[in-house]
């Protein structure tokens, strides 16, 4: 059974981030530490964390983000000035990485269990949070995503110590292979790579766990490749 250790706990609400097309930008990107020793999780926050713009944040399958504690000092070591917190993460984490994690892992955290259900898509907001627009494509490329909980028992959860993996599924895909196939651009791959590509979405789309809403630009590109390739 895995073990995480708790980095940080973090929550907030929105505030304007900036300006973005004389408009200002609201967002809870920037998020505090928890101070107090618990908290409550419901079905679609920790208490004190909410969402601005709920089309795209937030949400049952996005309840939580997760992010690696030990990318850190990789995004440092590329010159970007960040830490933990920063890249609007819920629950900052030892122990696992994107590689070792898979769709519908289920944990246990305090009185709540969880699920994982998707990788991250960055926005325009991680942009401006960190100062840099160059975090966006440097994020996917680099596959330091992190990932997303929905909750499937509401409880109160622990700031420090640990959160267990209680359940695993080694057929799963895991987040890192889901985060390479929904930014693979299957068209400019040579035939047989691109192929077999598709083949690994087409299996990644069957799994139950995966969120509909990250689920549905897989199937698009799926869908997009097979139509020009038919016949």
């Amino acid at each position: 059974m895995t073990t995480l250790e708790l980095a940080g706990v973090f929550v907030g609400r929105p505030a304007v981030l900036g300006q973005r097309r004389e408009r200002p930008v609201l967002s809870a990107i920037v998020k505090d530490r928890v101070a107090a020793a618990e908290l409550e999780l419901t079905r679609l926050n920790l208490d004190g964390d909410e969402q601005a713009d709920l089309s795209v944040h937030g949400g049952v399958d996005k309840a939580v983000y997760v992010y690696p504690a030990q990318h850190y000092p990789a995004w440092t070591a590329d010159g970007f000035d960040v830490a933990l917190g920063a890249f609007g993460e819920n629950l900052a984490v030892r122990g696992a990485d994107e590689a070792e994690v898979r769709i519908g892992d289920v944990w246990e955290w305090g009185d709540a269990r969880l699920q994982v259900s998707q990788p991250r898509q960055p926005c325009f907001k991680l942009a401006m949070r960190t100062g840099r627009k160059d975090v966006v494509p440097a994020l996917i490329d680099s596959g330091r995503c992190g990932w997303y909980l929905r909750v499937l028992r509401p409880g109160n959860v622990p700031t420090t110590g640990a959160v267990r993996v209680i359940e695993t599924d080694a057929q799963a895909p895991t987040v890192a292979e889901v985060h390479l196939i929904a930014f693979a651009n299957f068209a400019q791959l040579e035939p047989r790579l691109a192929e077999a590509g598709v083949r690994r979405a087409e299996k990644i789309l069957a799994t139950p766990a995966l969120s509909p809403s990250y689920s549905g630009g897989i199937r698009s590109s799926v869908d997009r490749w097979r139509l020009r390739n038919a016949g």
